[in-house]
């Protein structure tokens, strides 16, 4: 997952490939919560691990429910021991953070069963939670007998449950017209308190997002609760029902998160499909019938019981006028996949949009028209006509803490096969606050590089050079944290092709072996980097790579043409989206020459020879700094007078004497002039 401050997302071209998606959080958190009120034991499958998960799973342990998390195989099973309806704790505070698929259902359930059993339950969560307003469930439980107080504004989070007199003869009136969240938590605590005589919920209003309801049923019975449903404005509770756990439930892979994927092969899917996996045509989440608005403009997509396959067909996109009620979530992506389509694109029936994560239209609105749309807005509805020829603009997107504001306008990043784009124009699309899918989807860029596709020239790429001991390796190391960048150690490639000529005898000077050995690296001898480790032919050989022999032996091999030939397309290969931070010789100059930014170190001898005598002594090695001195303005002069690449800073190069700055002020610093240089860093032109 990308914890970074934003993201630079490169301009895409095509897009195949296969991703399986993570659990539906819809049925995730009932399920938990279902399984948290039943007795006996539910082992769960397929669990989404996420924010608003985390939140649910926080809360059922604080009432009392046993927890325990099983490896079997590659998957983890969720054993969850449950209530049997009866908490074990009477007085507690439960932290939502921003899920409402939390909240909503465990007001209900806490509020009935204080009424009935006693206690004492306090509700809250993020600023953003206590202005989603929560009024219409508090209206529908207190002439119950339920005694809840809203702690802050009226109608709105935290809240506070404590106790009560129940009285259910009269039928439980709800609103449905805002969100469905607020009958589904009665629908799934009502059977707790069912036990004299059915119970009856009269909707009032015209019920929206049907298909969350109709998870909702289906669940119950899964778990022995048979409502019946009356059309969509009445459902009965029958007297006595009690929860049952199923033993064992599967986590339906998350309809909603498909429809990015399913967008991502509508648009860019030119030769081969992008395959979604844990999701088909027959799944039970309403969104699945996103994939009916995707073929209205003009998606291919195919599909079995747990998989779907999308390619493009019309191009441009056709633009649409839909009733979006079935399908909230995913009809944001719609929105954005309007900005590939002929013609303005008409979503309506979204007012439920407004009471989300944050307010979707005015959110939606604001970022298209960064990006050069034209965007209408009402109440309950948003219009989308693509930017004029030319007219897309570099945006950076701001997403309020919401994940699917994220996820949607990822796909942005495809601009440059919009028919209104230039061909060899591109934008920067930066995502700001990239770590908020962890809602539901927390590595979601990390699947969406897995299928992109991009010329490498379009990937962009900074580079760190300068002097031995100098520090470029950790500058370069902590920038692409900073920025969630593959990492290129290229001194490591020469670390590790000394380190096999040291182990299987073949001289520092013998280029031909060396050439061979060079060649075998990622091949024959399997290589691959993890953060800070090394591992080499299935051994973790990090440690080995800091002994100063193969130090030593690594600069002289590396002033070989044959070698640094050899090692070339080893590094030419770590560019890969999103961006790369390359350390190392000749890195700005030779490697990567189209860099976007180049810097190069300077810090002085008696410096470098400082930080080396440190780092030399805190392993143990005894040492003085006049030897190293001396060893440093060696290996400076040997790499100034080689032939094969001397170095020297590139003809661009920005020169950054580091001896009196820390790590953290020399980040800051090149963060700086990345920041400064952006748009055009992240978006080269043809």
């Amino acid at each position: 997952m990308y914890t970074t401050a934003f993201l630079d997302l490169p301009p895409l071209l095509d897009a195949s490939g296969a991703v399986r998606l993570p659990g539906s959080k819809s049925i995730s958190n009932r399920v938990l919560l279902l399984a948290g009120l039943c007795a006996g034991t539910t082992r769960v499958h397929d669990l989404l691990a996420s924010d608003d998960t985390r939140v649910m799973l926080d809360a059922l342990r604080t009432l009392g429910c046993d927890i325990r998390q099983v490896h079997e195989g590659r998957n983890d099973v969720l054993e969850i021991t449950g209530l049997a309806g009866t908490p074990q704790v009477k007085e507690a505070q439960l932290f939502m953070g921003n899920a409402g698929t939390a909240i909503r259902p465990l007001t209900a359930t806490l509020a009935l069963l204080s009424a009935t059993q006693g206690g004492t339950y306090e509700l809250r969560g993020v600023p953003r939670m206590h202005e989603r307003p929560i009024g219409d469930l508090v209206e529908a439980l207190r002439p119950l007998g339920c005694h809840i107080e809203c702690l802050g504004n009226e109608g709105y989070p935290p809240l506070k449950l404590a106790g009560g007199s129940l009285n259910l003869t009269a039928p439980i009136k709800v609103r449905g017209d805002v969100s469905s969240q607020f009958l589904t938590a009665l629908l799934l605590a009502l059977p707790l308190v069912s036990d004299r005589h059915d119970l009856v919920i009269e909707v009032v209003g015209e019920l929206i997002s049907k298909p969350y309801i109709e998870i909702t049923l289906n669940l119950l019975a899964r778990f022995g609760i048979a409502v019946r449903r009356e059309g969509w404005e009445r459902f009965v509770i029958p007297q006595g029902s009690r929860y049952q756990s199923p033993g064992e439930i599967h986590i339906e892979a998350d309809a909603s998160s498909a429809s990015y994927f399913i967008a991502t092969g509508a648009i860019a899917g030119q030769g081969h499909p992008v395959r979604i996996e844990g999701v088909g045509l027959d799944s039970i989440q309403g969104d699945i019938r996103f994939v009916e608005a995707a073929r209205l403009m003009g998606a291919q997509v195919t599909g079995g019981p747990n998989w779907l396959e999308i390619q493009r067909g019309a191009w441009p996109l056709k633009a649409i006028d839909l009733d979006c009620n079935h399908i909230p979530d995913a009809a944001m992506t719609l929105a954005v996949m309007a900005l590939y389509a002929e013609g303005t694109t008409r979503l309506r029936n979204i007012a439920s949009w407004r009471v989300k994560e944050t307010d979707r239209i005015a959110a939606m609105a604001c970022e298209l028209r960064k990006l050069g749309a034209v965007v209408e807005e009402g109440h309950d509805f948003i219009t989308v006509t693509p930017p004029a020829t030319g007219a897309w603009q570099h945006a950076s997107i701001h997403t309020y803490d919401d994940h699917r504001m994220a996820m949607c306008f990822s796909l942005a990043a495809f601009h440059p096969l919009a028919p209104t784009v230039p061909a060899g124009q591109t934008v920067s699309v930066r995502i700001e606050d990239p770590r908020c899918v962890a809602k539901t989807f927390p590595d979601y860029f990390e699947a969406l590089f897995q299928v992109a596709r991009t010329e490498p020239r379009l990937i962009p790429v900074i580079t760190i050079d300068g002097p031995s001991a100098s520090g470029k390796g950790t500058l370069a190391s902590a920038l692409a944290a900073r920025l969630g960048y593959q990492f290129l150690d290229s001194g490591a490639l020469y670390r590790i092709t000394a380190l096999l000529a040291l182990g299987r005898g073949v001289p520092h000077d013998h280029e031909a072996g060396l050439v061979a050995l060079a060649r075998q690296l990622g091949h024959e001898i399997p290589l691959r980097f993890e953060g800070e480790h090394v591992w080499l032919d299935g051994a973790d050989v990090s440690a080995e790579l800091r002994q100063e022999e193969v130090g030593q032996t690594a600069s002289k091999i590396s002033a070989l043409p044959g070698v640094r030939q050899a090692l070339v397309e080893q590094q030419v290969a770590f560019r890969r989206l999103p961006g790369l931070v390359a350390d190392g010789r000749d890195m700005g100059t030779v490697i990567f020459p189209d860099a976007g930014l180049k810097v190069f170190l300077t810090a002085s001898v008696a410096e470098r020879a400082e930080r080396r005598h440190k780092q030399l002594i805190s392993k143990g090695f005894s040492v003085t700094l006049d030897e190293i001195c001396s060893d440093l303005e060696a290996r400076d002069a040997r790499d100034k007078q080689r032939t094969a690449s001397p170095m020297v800073p590139a003809a661009d190069a920005r020169l950054l004497d580091n001896s009196h700055l820390s790590i953290d002020e020399s980040v800051e610093l090149v963060l700086g002039w990345w920041t400064d240089g952006w748009p055009h860093v992240v978006a080269p032109q043809a």
